[in-house]
């Protein structure tokens, strides 16, 4: 008697000759998207304004169309953020719309998020399974720091969505050889520039190699073609950048991140090759001591992104070996490379960075893992009645089981109970799919189910842990507490106040305080806060709002405060612009003290707020603090609940 085995993770289609899709694919597919939506959208509220910093900037893109298009972090157009402005564009307009407040900014990251969780679906589909498209989405939509990262506002979620829709375009341009679609991608990976800078180009070298050697045409017109996707990618990138060159220095904000105003440099320098090397002028200095092979797997790091990334390894090399045979042009091998070397490139290079690192920046990682998973099982699965296959299926299976128990044993206390019944499942699913060429179809069926379950269900348990948890702040983790501490901050860890900041004429690692700080904002139970001028914004007493919002139409500034972050604060209380001094980390020449005695005795500026944390590396502008000096020495303090305000309108 022969057995009709299960095919829940295979049944073979491609794009050319796709058999009709199982009736359960498509509600399996929708419950997917809706079960990610309710993931990353339920309860967005709590965490506020989330990363106060970039709030600012929506805030005064929401008021400011110049603000909009430079990416300032007030609506009076000082400084901008450290960034090109591309990620604050879809949440700037939605709070045009609905208005400035937690849900209009942060909504927009979670719908990106579904979109990601779709997209990796539909690339994954082209060549493979529904099984094995639907266990990618599900992957993604699981991962730890994705589902912090959807539902925060930092510029990670559209890079992320982008680079996701630009190897779908490269999955489509390969199987026939399509400009149009080679165009696409070029034009999605340049597009993700203008959302976090360089760190989207990581894929170019991946992508061109994939289409140069895969794509079914003659290379003379492989090479042709990657010129136009190159002159796509240069103009979907460059576009803003030129546009800012042409506009007057005098005519626009200051560009914050860099000592010369200049957006080149800010790319190439604080936010490119400083990363790497740690040579970051106007940056922290190099505060990361953990880079190496072992960070992806480390103490601050393996829960955020890890927990699939040993599985995902092994079945590039499976999908790799099954497909050694294969044609030049086989579209299932070149997915593999094309969703392989975006994981082995991106992943050396954030292992080894020097300079600022921070475990959220891992969410670039979560696609290619979650591809790779679905593509090797899905592989995997068809060729279930060889030895080799199926023997390599299971021990994933336990291999993925035991590094689990190993990320929960981590977090000291939190649900102990999960770590040894995944460790069981495991092998309980590792033995059955080892034997599955001898079981029912319906115990085969629950084999593979039982396999995927207790793949994602440590990723998943942090995930849940992720939502349900407030974040504030400028450095967040996802999940329980580990007692790593974030990567790139010298001190006690999450929620502590980071060491590694020197006062101005003074040591490198100190905090520097001048006057009464005010008090901090933060959300019970958050995770990710600290100190108002580095992890989170201050968020100011009644009294002081009152205070700046009295009179502000008279002034271009309501007041000016030394950081970003601390500006950000008193600006999104009160409504009013606050001028940034010296940018996010105080280290920007801008204004210039010159500059600054100049707006004063035009009357632009209403009050210099004092308390203000300066963050100082050693290299950068020390404007700030000639400011701050300046201010003290000139103007007389009052307190105005609990914070220091000088009125520089009545010289002392």
């Amino acid at each position: 008697m022969t057995t009709t085995l299960p095919r829940p993770l295979a049944e073979k289609s491609d794009s050319h000759d796709r058999r009709e899709n199982p009736r359960w694919e498509r509600p399996a597919l929708l419950g997917l998207l809706l079960a990610t939506a309710v993931l990353y959208i339920w309860g967005l509220g709590a965490s506020g304004w989330a990363n106060s910093f970039y709030s600012a900037a929506v805030q005064a893109g929401a008021a400011s169309w110049k603000a909009f298009f430079f990416g300032s972090s007030d609506a009076a157009n000082a400084i901008t953020v450290d960034k090109t402005p591309g990620a604050l564009w879809p949440m700037a307009l939605a709070a045009r719309i609905f208005g400035v407040n937690s849900w209009s900014i942060l909504v927009p990251q979670a719908l990106m998020g579904v979109a990601t969780v779709g997209t990796l679906y539909a690339a994954v589909r082209r060549r493979f399974a529904a099984g094995a498209a639907l266990l990618a989405g599900a992957a993604l939509a699981l991962t730890p720091v994705a589902a912090l990262m959807f539902r925060f506002n930092n510029p990670d979620a559209l890079l992320v969505l982008l680079l996701t829709l630009g190897a779908y375009g490269l999955v489509r341009a390969q199987e026939n050889a399509s400009t149009r679609w080679l165009v696409f991608a070029a034009a999605c990976v340049g597009t993700g520039f203008l959302a976090k800078m360089l760190q989207a180009f990581l894929v170019v070298p991946v992508f061109a190699l994939v289409y140069l050697v895969a794509a079914p045409t003659p290379v003379r017109r492989r090479l042709w073609q990657l010129v136009l996707a190159g002159v796509a990618l240069v103009v979907s990138a460059g576009w803003w950048v030129a546009a800012v060159a042409l506009v007057p220095a005098s005519s626009r904000p200051y560009i914050g991140g860099s000592q010369n105003n200049s957006v080149l440099e800010l790319a190439l320098g604080y936010n490119g090759l400083g990363r790497l090397n740690g040579d970051e002028v106007g940056g922290l200095g190099n505060l990361d001591q953990d880079a190496g092979w072992g960070r992806m797997f480390g103490a601050s790091i393996g829960g955020q992104i890890s927990w699939l990334l040993p599985a995902a390894l092994i079945l590039l090399a499976a999908g790799l070996w099954a497909t050694r045979r294969a044609a030049r042009t086989d579209a299932r091998r070149a997915a593999l490379v094309l969703w392989g070397g975006w994981l082995l490139l991106t992943a050396l290079i954030f292992s080894f960075m020097r300079g600022i690192f921070h475990e959220y920046y891992t969410v670039a990682l979560a696609p290619a893992i979650a591809a790779l998973v679905g593509m090797g099982a899905g592989l995997l699965w068809e060729r279930r009645r060889e030895t080799w296959a199926v023997t390599t299926l299971a021990g994933t299976v336990a291999v993925t089981a035991a590094w689990a128990y190993v990320l929960l044993g981590r977090a000291d206390g939190w649900n102990p109970w999960l770590a040894p019944l995944v460790a069981f499942a495991g092998l309980v699913a590792a033995g059955l799919l080892l034997a599955v060429g001898r079981l029912t179809r319906r115990i085969a069926a629950g084999a593979a189910v039982l396999a995927a379950a207790t793949a994602l269900a440590g990723p998943a348990a942090y995930a849940l842990d992720t939502v349900s948890t407030p974040h504030t702040g400028s450095i967040v983790t996802a999940g329980p507490s580990t007692g790593g501490g974030p990567s790139g901050v010298r001190g006690p860890g999450r929620g502590g106040r980071p060491g590694g900041f020197g006062r101005p004429g003074g040591p490198p690692g100190q905090f520097a305080q001048g006057g009464a700080a005010g008090p901090q904002q933060g959300v019970p139970g958050g995770r990710g806060g600290g100190p108002g001028g580095f992890l989170n914004a201050t968020k100011p007493d009644a009294a002081v709002t009152a205070a700046l919002k009295a009179n502000a139409g008279s002034y271009r500034w309501a007041a000016a405060a030394v950081g970003s972050n601390n500006a950000a604060g008193y600006q999104l209380a009160s409504g009013v612009p606050v001028m940034a001094i010296g940018g996010f980390n105080a280290t920007d020449p801008a204004p210039t003290l010159e500059q600054f005695k100049a707006y004063v005795a035009a009357g632009r500026i209403h009050y210099f707020i004092g308390g203000s944390s300066m963050m100082r590396g050693d290299s950068g502008s020390d404007d700030a603090h000639q400011i701050s000096a300046w201010v003290q020495e000139n103007y007389t303090a009052q307190t105005v609940g609990g914070t220091t305000l000088y009125d520089l309108t009545a010289r002392g």
